[in-house]
């Protein structure tokens, strides 16, 4: 287990740092699809600061990246992208083909860039939940 790291100026410049960090990752997300990024590298950013949280303010400060909320982020995540390529495999198209999708008022190019954002978000949330997964079963957290 990691213990607190007993300091005023890490403590300071991790909590003005980590929702800069989490701003930057969503806007790596969110333009994933017209700019290089998306959301592997945006969960990766997420698990960064999560990490930076649990290595620098220790265990008891980490309410929302618990280890059984970050497995089952994880495991939505990976049912978000499987999902989305999925669905329009019964509208008959082919998987992950996001012209398929049946979201409505949407069509074209716009419901293209919908679907890909979409399975942007599970891989960010999949990717997110198992690398601090990974650190907890490292680090002794899941204990």
């Amino acid at each position: 287990m990691i213990d607190r790291y007993d300091s005023l100026i890490v403590t300071f410049t991790t909590r003005l740092l980590v929702p800069f960090i989490q701003i930057f990752a969503l806007y790596v997300i969110a333009h994933g699809h017209f700019s290089p990024g998306g959301g592997f590298q945006g969960g990766a950013i997420l698990a960064a600061s999560g990490l930076l949280v649990r290595i620098s303010l220790g265990q008891p400060v980490v309410r929302w990246f618990t280890h059984s909320r970050m497995r089952w982020l994880g495991a939505a995540g990976l049912l978000i992208f499987a999902g989305t390529g999925i669905v329009p495999l019964f509208f008959g198209s082919a998987y992950l083909d996001y012209s398929g999708l049946p979201i409505p008022f949407l069509s074209g190019a716009a419901l293209r860039a919908t679907g890909i954002l979409i399975v942007e978000i599970g891989i960010a949330m999949a990717v997110l939940g198992i690398l601090l997964t990974i650190f907890d079963h490292l680090s002794g957290w899941d204990r």
